[in-house]
């Protein structure tokens, strides 16, 4: 019985990706960051839809963070730094079928904090 919920769970997350990302696409100049969100780690990274090649990346798990608020903006902090590396400052957010809430909005406000035009 679980295994069912657990499919049919991920079959609507799979629909929310999808149409999310029916609406939204990256280019070189203003790439997409993709958040995936993990129940311990966050990673994002910026990619060009054009090209489909990531021009920018970040591992929370690599930079010992868990996946809770005050983490998430250290990472998007760490993650606003490079994207300047690169000459990038506008990007378009994907938020990969998650809710625009908790982790996912404090990561989105941290990049807009540190001069990432979302």
């Amino acid at each position: 019985m679980r295994t069912k919920l657990l499919k049919q769970k991920n079959a609507l997350k799979a629909r929310r990706i999808r149409r999310i990302r029916g609406k939204i696409s990256g280019t070189a100049q203003k790439p997409r960051v993709a958040l995936y969100k993990s129940n311990r780690y966050l990673y994002a990274q910026a990619i060009d839809d054009t090209k489909s090649i990531t021009l920018a990346s970040v591992d929370g798990k690599k930079l010992g963070l868990k996946a809770n608020k005050e983490s998430a903006q250290k990472v998007a902090q760490a993650f606003a730094a490079t994207l300047k590396e690169k000459g990038i400052e506008k990007v378009v957010f994907d938020r990969r079928g998650n809710q625009y809430h908790g982790v996912v909005a404090a990561f989105a406000e941290a990049l807009r904090e540190n001069g990432i035009i979302l």
